[in-house]
């Protein structure tokens, strides 16, 4: 399905309120709001994480880090640091990391972070999820309601590991975002005109 369901509409709200990232990080500078964040957590097994990563860059970050508002954030268990360091210069060759936000946090703020997001989902003991998350401007959690290979339709993360997913699912997604921001700016600018006419 390369045309998204939601193509035109509002892709669906599925938690309101999620934790934002500067009340669990010290880096101040990084926040959820007034941004369109991908969001993952790649725990402590560099390996399962380093292929989860390789592909959200190139499928997804690669495409929108031009755009207004985009970030992407990895949340890394502390102690990791100087492994991910390799990873991360590895990645630095061939990529412009600017909007990619590496954060480190300790076990209990991470599942925080976690828990807000308010899935069905798990991290797993190392701290990893093999979902990537969409949050908006508004600190919301978008995903779908009626997505066809979900029990119960609801889809809350698309699967780093599935280069499929990211490419028809997550892609149009962040697609129908920018779609209703560009509707919504269009809207307040003819709002304007009016008022001033």
């Amino acid at each position: 399905m390369s045309q998204g369901i939601y193509k035109y509409s509002n892709l669906p709200i599925l938690t309101e309120n999620v934790l934002d990232i500067k009340e669990i990080s010290t880096e101040k500078d990084v926040s959820f709001s007034n941004k369109i964040s991908i969001v993952c957590f790649l725990g402590s097994d560099i390996k399962t994480a380093k292929a989860s990563l390789f592909n959200l860059n190139q499928i997804v970050y690669k495409r929108y880090y031009p755009k207004p508002f985009f970030q992407a954030v990895a949340i890394l268990p502390k102690a990791t640091e100087s492994e991910y360091l390799n990873v991360i210069n590895e990645l630095s060759v061939f990529t412009d990391l600017s909007k990619w936000h590496f954060i480190y946090a300790d076990t209990t703020n991470m599942q925080l972070l976690f828990n807000s997001l308010k899935t069905p989902y798990k991290l797993n003991k190392n701290g990893y999820s093999e979902y990537a998350y969409i949050i908006d401007k508004e600190l919301r959690l978008r995903g779908r309601k009626d997505d066809e290979d979900t029990v119960g339709g609801e889809l809350f993360g698309y699967n780093m590991r599935s280069v499929s997913t990211l490419k028809n699912k997550l892609k149009d997604d962040i697609d129908i975002i920018y779609y209703q921001l560009k509707k919504t700016a269009e809207k307040e600018q003819r709002r304007k005109r009016e008022k001033s006419q």
